[in-house]
């Protein structure tokens, strides 16, 4: 099956625009450059700080600072958690729907296990199901010391493009 997708899969990196800056910032293979340089990685991926370190249909990881993501309280907002979970989903989705479909998210809840103040947090999507039409990815987000701080579940309805 041809990949364009996975590093060294053969997609050759696409020529430097408007989104390269932003695209290295975030972590994206150059390989997966030509994916995304028509919209970059979106304002919300870059004001939460989200770098990612792999990204694959079965698997992505990601980190995001808690400075900047607290709610009043001093703590990592729940919908930070909700923002680095539906963009690992999402994104693992985009990979396994590939040229010329997209995916848009139908469904995500979370369930919050514990509070985090400083740090960086660590989300890892793992795909559950990998479907023609929907994709469901579970998504554990940790903190430095591997301790998990929620748990969330995606699935995102794949169909052509538009």
């Amino acid at each position: 099956m041809s990949d364009i997708f996975t590093p060294g899969a053969g997609a050759p990196a696409e020529p430097a625009n408007e989104y390269t800056d932003q695209l290295n910032e975030a972590g994206v293979p150059p390989e997966m450059h030509s994916w995304l340089s028509a919209n970059g990685v979106g304002p919300l991926v870059v004001k939460m700080g989200i770098r990612f370190s792999e990204m694959s249909a079965e698997r992505l990881v990601a980190t995001m600072p808690v400075a900047g993501n607290e709610q009043v309280a001093g703590i990592l907002h729940g919908g930070a958690h909700l923002v680095l979970a539906e963009t690992l989903g999402s994104f693992g989705a985009a990979l396994h729907a590939g040229p010329g479909r997209q995916a848009l998210g139908i469904e995500i809840g979370a369930t919050h296990h514990r509070a985090i103040a400083s740090g960086t947090v660590t989300g890892t999507a793992t795909a559950i199901h990998l479907g023609g039409t929907l994709v469901t990815h579970e998504v554990v987000m940790t903190d430095e010391e591997g301790r998990r701080l929620s748990t969330a579940r995606i699935t995102n309805m794949i169909r052509d493009a538009r």
